[in-house]
């Protein structure tokens, strides 16, 4: 209920934060005037930006059943699975959130938690993680993966989306109309094509701030999960271990839709404005840090 109603007031917010600048711009007089309606506007740009991002967050369990082809464990009686299980059982209950579902899937080393709710989530490893770290390596990757479950960050992350969408999709028509109506001068009652160029143009103009902003909260996140991963393990070491062998590891590439949720990534150059892990030298130094605090 909780995530429900942050979702509902994130909504009211962005609603609030929209109308309140474009009443104090003047915008708002000066824009029904000439024939745009930002009620309309507000509302459909709601729906656009929170629409699609909690579309995605409800489908994202299945679909990352899908795309990495998940094979779930929690009744397996083989005996590493039987140890994944536990270990996240083990997490879940001191995190106070209800037991995951556990999975493995065929790839390079890797591994995510997804879901829309955190009592109803799935956590996954791939082989590759499996047979390239040490046991307490892996558990602590769980407990890295159970941190962010219990912070409800796939919930944060998609309330996070849907703000940004909402902002591209609503000033980029504001914009839009004003270069077609005063800059080109179009006297026709419908938009013309300077408002279509316009909107397309900011969309990716603002769409590429709006993905570095997102992108910017997700390493913030991943912060914290491991140091969420470190308090669930009782010891920060063996989270550092586990980044640093990843570290030297090449993790693949996961699907698109997936790669916000994986746990390793290789961010560089001016790519890294938009990698959703921080580098593992930063996680690690972060974690030392705190440990020498």
């Amino acid at each position: 209920m909780k995530r429900v109603a942050l979702f509902l007031l994130t909504n009211l917010g962005v609603m609030l934060v929209l109308g309140l600048a474009v009443h104090l711009l003047g915008l708002n007089r000066f824009l029904t005037a000439n024939g745009l309606n930002l009620s309309s506007l507000l509302g459909f740009a709601l729906v656009m930006g929170f629409g699609g991002a909690f579309i995605s967050l409800l489908i994202s369990k299945p679909m990352a059943k899908w795309t990495t082809g998940v094979t779930l464990i929690n009744d397996s009686g083989d005996t590493t699975h039987m140890w994944l299980v536990t270990t996240v059982e083990r997490f879940a209950k001191t995190a106070g959130i209800k037991m995951p579902e556990v999975g493995i899937y065929a790839g390079p080393p890797n591994a995510f938690a997804t879901g829309a709710f955190k009592n109803s989530a799935l956590v996954a490893v791939s082989t590759g993680l499996l047979e390239s770290m040490t046991r307490e390596e892996v558990e602590a990757v769980l407990g890295h993966e159970i941190a962010h479950v219990a912070n409800g960050d796939m919930v944060t992350m998609a309330l996070i989306q849907g703000v940004m969408n909402t902002f591209v999709v609503f000033i980029s028509r504001v914009v839009g109309y004003l270069v077609d109506k005063f800059v080109l001068r179009n006297q026709n009652d419908g938009p013309g094509m300077g408002y279509f160029i316009t909107t397309i143009v900011m969309d990716i103009v603002l769409g590429v701030v709006a993905a570095m902003i997102v992108a910017w909260f997700s390493r913030q996140r991943e912060f914290r999960a491991d140091a969420g991963a470190a308090q669930l393990m009782g010891r920060k070491q063996p989270m550092m271990n586990a980044l640093a062998r990843l570290g030297g590891l090449d993790p693949g590439e996961m699907p698109k839709s997936m790669q916000a949720m994986g746990i390793s990534a290789r961010p560089s150059g001016l790519m890294a404005l938009f990698s959703s892990h921080p580098p593992m030298e930063q996680r690690i130094a972060r974690l030392q840090q705190a440990n020498a605090g």
